[in-house]
């Protein structure tokens, strides 16, 4: 498994009884974690930091409950990336931490070429693998359907003091999106895509991985360069192996060429000697 070690303003502090208890900056949260199948003797002081706490509703969605002043927005900072958090109605705050592994595979690869690199994002949320990618120097096309969380991509730019670089903002459906590249012949040097389980676009497409996923592979490989570096899948859909996801992108990006790796991606419990998984991630990379 797969985990940054240097991600200073988060901590995953403990996992226990459905839950976990985080640490956002100097903010405490508690939120679901339906990995956290165990029940065990639990540090009452330690959860007791808790600022808020998601409850889940049994029809469906949640609320939060806060204990303590939680500020509307605050930031958090990676490696010289800063990102505007908040409490989402989903029990979300706008970031994934355990991708922060991916953003410095991305990095590293971009940093290492010789040449200007361009990035797709595809479902890219709040911008963190296009906030990684601009400050490794490369071009980036951001590709969300939802217009609300491109709006809050820009902000993070802004915030990190990147809002300058060379990026394109698109609320769009992205297998549309990557239709209309394909007629326009534009290539990409290398192509990043989280996309969800399932979800709806802008003018209500429905995705669902398990019967889009084959048909956005063989799109996306007519928009690779000649010369590519990278294709990173993350995936959270628990229904699809590693073993498939891996052979998937070989066969429909690879095609012979580089080495196809999937591994499962995840946080460090600081409380607890273990990982918590998050995911799949398969990257491709030219040897």
């Amino acid at each position: 498994m797969r985990f940054s070690s240097d991600f200073n303003d988060y901590e995953l502090i403990d996992v226990n009884n459905g839950n976990r208890l985080e640490r956002w900056g100097d903010v405490y949260l508690v939120r679901p974690d339906p990995q956290a199948i165990w029940q065990l003797p639990q540090d009452n002081k330690l959860w007791n930091k808790a600022d808020a706490v998601y409850h889940r509703s049994s029809a469906g969605g949640g609320h939060w409950e806060v204990l303590k002043k939680v500020p509307d927005v605050w930031s958090i900072e990676y490696n010289g990336l800063k990102f505007n958090l908040k409490p989402m109605g989903f029990k979300h705050t706008g970031l994934f931490p355990e991708q922060a592994v991916n953003w410095s595979l991305m990095q590293n690869l971009i940093k290492k070429s010789d040449r200007k690199v361009k990035v797709l994002n595809l479902f890219a949320y709040t911008g963190g693998a296009t906030l990684a990618c601009l400050k490794a120097g490369a071009a980036v096309t951001h590709v969300d359907a939802s217009k609300g969380m491109v709006a809050w991509a820009k902000e993070n730019a802004a915030t990190s003091g990147l809002a300058d670089c060379p990026v394109r903002w698109l609320v769009d459906d992205c297998k549309k999106f990557v239709e209309r590249e394909i007629r326009r012949g534009n290539k990409y040097d290398g192509i990043v895509m989280d996309p969800p389980s399932y979800g709806r676009g802008p003018n209500g497409e429905v995705w669902k991985l398990e019967n889009n996923l084959e048909e956005l592979l063989t799109l996306t490989s007519k928009i690779l360069s000649d010369e590519p570096l990278f294709f990173l899948l993350n995936t959270y859909t628990a229904g699809m192996s590693s073993t498939v996801l891996n052979y998937m992108v070989e066969q429909y990006i690879a095609k012979g060429r580089g080495t196809v790796t999937t591994e499962e991606i995840g946080l460090k419990v600081s409380k607890r000697d273990l990982v918590m998984p998050a995911g799949n991630t398969t990257v491709w990379k030219m040897d």
